[in-house]
């Protein structure tokens, strides 16, 4: 059996006598209604020593004032707080957090310890009850989750069993090793399997009047109780005021689309070592502003705390108000495998592409086409790294060649490969000519969101016209380009790296392979996997049948050594065969911080792992004035 521990994140218990030994703090200005902080908290909370991370100990109050492009985005509040069962540090560890402690016995059978007396945003009582009416009553209801369980939750087609121990232990145990299900309750949009139910209840045709459920199903056009439910139960997206949470911050009013107060939660968890309960910060404002003006307004000083909608471009402009508006730009390492990725698509339904892109001499030739350094200078002043699109060297799992296999600058062996396939018949243009006599015209298609994207491509189309290829770039949207992926139009796209830059053996290496059907390259196979063989293509090309077969290796695994072989030869497979283009990696991150302590000038930016700010632990942070 092994046990996951807090790492930095001690328990009151830990502490020399009793919790009241922690001299616990009232926070100023909370309802004075509201119970005395020794009630509010869990009788053991998790508390944060603050100076073995080299933060400052913070004082409460306050607001902190940031951008957003849309109204949906205020769901980032339940990223940024990022309260999880388990959650990463920053040394990407993984720890308890909402739960007191985890035990693993045999990588299959997971126990999971809550703290007593912890309590939802509402003051009534968390615990084991919340995830049997997640497991039991959402997620095996058909009506409710018509799909069957997650795939989290299915190892070799067969879900775990789920007991309940007592009040604040319950227990997951699956037939086989389940490497995916801790992993998953640490992403930056967890899948919650724990529900609020004495909220919830109310709106399941189980346990609710069925007259109520009628009438409020009517309010929201909801046909029955099932959709209503539905609605009621947002723990991601932060649109119904109404539901607890356990995160540090909580939407208690609905009153503005374009201005959102999120309020402290006087129940959370957190405290620090000096008993003041977490989060420092009273509110967090989210204002919505045109996505394209974010940049000049965070550099008038109106916002607080700014990464959102900010790009490397915009690091001059940033810089340039600095001292005018008191403020600071950290620049801070993104996660991404590439800052810029060009994706064929190896399930086109063209056979001429789709042959041409399976052989890997085409795709070795356009990757060696290309002059990174060029593009590095000219696009990010040669501050990032060339080479392909893959792991970071933050990672454990790194290896140079990863980065620089079949990436150098060689457009006389990118002839050469060409003309090995056949290429050698060209137009009157010197366009060279597919085996059908059309010329090689790649279109790629972009979601036209970053300009960045589209200066890269008007270079890397200079470079493959030296080749004998002609590159026409595409603007589109986001869903138009994943339209034209599902029906096998797409032949070639740019998007973002893999999104995940910076793993360790106990992540899941999900984009190494084709599991998901929204990923551009791959589609129809993503699709075959995600449905179980009900729509798409079964993957008939081998390099991404031995990834698929690595996939599933991994998921079965037991031990990190077991899974550090996988993830190394998943990733050689990337590098010899050049599936993505990548093209920069390491391209810093702004951050505008006005006024707020105890955030890192150097950190690490990105979705999964890292929740944006969420893994420098937001709740953390306060503010100077």
């Amino acid at each position: 059996m092994n046990t996951v521990r807090a790492g930095l994140f001690v328990t009151a218990a830990m502490f020399a006598g009793p919790l009241a030994a922690l001299e616990l703090k009232e926070t100023p200005g909370l309802d004075p209604a509201l119970p005395p902080v020794a009630e509010r908290l869990p009788s053991e909370p998790l508390v944060v020593d603050l100076e073995s991370k080299g933060r400052t100990v913070g004082k409460h109050g306050g607001a902190i004032d940031t951008l957003i492009g849309r109204a949906k985005d205020v769901r980032l509040i339940n990223v940024w707080g990022y309260a999880r069962l388990v959650g990463y540090n920053d040394k990407l560890e993984l720890l308890p957090d909402i739960l007191e402690d985890v035990e693993v016995e045999d990588g299959r059978i997971f126990t999971f310890h809550t703290r007593e007396g912890h309590k939802w945003s509402d003051g009534h009582p968390f615990g084991a009850e919340d995830f049997r009416y997640y497991f039991e009553d959402i997620v095996s209801n058909e009506k409710l989750t018509p799909s069957g369980l997650p795939p989290f939750l299915v190892v070799n087609g067969k879900g775990p069993k789920f007991e309940v121990v007592d009040e604040t232990t319950v227990r997951f145990t699956w037939d086989e090793p389940n490497p995916l299900f801790l992993p998953e309750l640490a992403k930056a949009r967890p899948p919650f399997i724990y529900r609020p139910a004495h909220y919830l209840k109310q709106f399941h045709e189980k346990y609710g009047d069925p007259d109520f459920i009628t009438k409020e199903a009517a309010k929201v056009k909801a046909r029955n109780w099932a959709p209503l439910h539905a609605k009621r139960d947002d723990m991601y997206n932060a649109r119904n005021v109404a539901l607890p949470s356990l995160q540090p911050w909580v939407r208690m009013r609905d009153d503005s689309d374009l201005r959102f107060i999120l309020e402290r939660n006087p129940y959370y968890h957190r405290v620090d070592s000096t008993g003041q309960q977490l989060p420092y910060v009273d509110n967090v404002i989210m204002t919505v502003a045109d996505g394209k003006l974010i940049p000049a307004k965070t550099q008038a000083g109106e916002s607080d705390l700014q990464a959102r909608n900010l790009s490397f471009s915009d690091i001059t402009v940033l810089k340039k108000g600095e001292k005018q508006n008191d403020y600071v730009t950290a620049l801070w390492s993104n996660t991404k495998g590439s800052e810029i990725s060009i994706l064929p698509n190896f399930t086109v339904k063209d056979p001429e592409w789709r042959a041409l892109f399976r052989d890997n001499r085409f795709r070795h030739a356009l990757s060696l086409g290309i002059d990174r350094n060029l593009i590095n200078r000219v696009l990010f002043f040669g501050l990032g790294t060339p080479g392909n699109d893959t792991i970071l060297s933050a990672s454990p799992l790194y290896k140079p060649e990863y980065t620089t296999k079949w990436a150098e600058y060689d457009p006389d062996k990118a002839n050469e490969l060409l003309d090995e396939i056949g290429l050698t018949k060209r137009d009157d243009e010197g366009t060279r000519l597919l085996p059908d006599g059309r010329p090689i015209e790649i279109i790629v298609e972009t979601a036209g969101e970053a300009q960045v994207q589209d200066d890269a491509l008007e270079l890397v189309g200079e470079m493959w016209g030296e080749l004998g290829i002609k590159l026409f770039a595409k603007p589109s949207q986001r869903d138009n380009l994943r339209e034209r992926a599902i029906t096998g139009q797409l032949v070639m796209s740019v998007w973002w790296g893999l999104e995940n830059g910076i793993p360790t053996s106990e992540m899941p290496p999900e984009d190494l392979a084709p599991v998901h059907g929204d990923v551009l390259s791959w589609h129809a196979w993503g699709d075959y996997y995600e449905t179980q063989g009900e729509g798409g293509e079964k993957p008939d090309w081998a390099p991404a049948e031995r990834l698929m077969e690595l996939y599933k290796s991994w998921l079965v695994s037991k031990t990190p050594e077991e899974r550090t072989k996988i993830w190394d030869e998943m990733l050689q497979i990337h590098a010899n065969e050049t599936i993505r283009i990548g093209l920069v990696s390491g391209v810093r991150q702004p951050v505008a911080i006005k006024n707020v302590e105890n955030v890192p000038l150097e950190g690490i930016y990105g979705w999964d792992p890292g929740a944006h700010f969420g893994i420098h632990r937001m709740d953390e942070f306060y503010l100077t004035n």
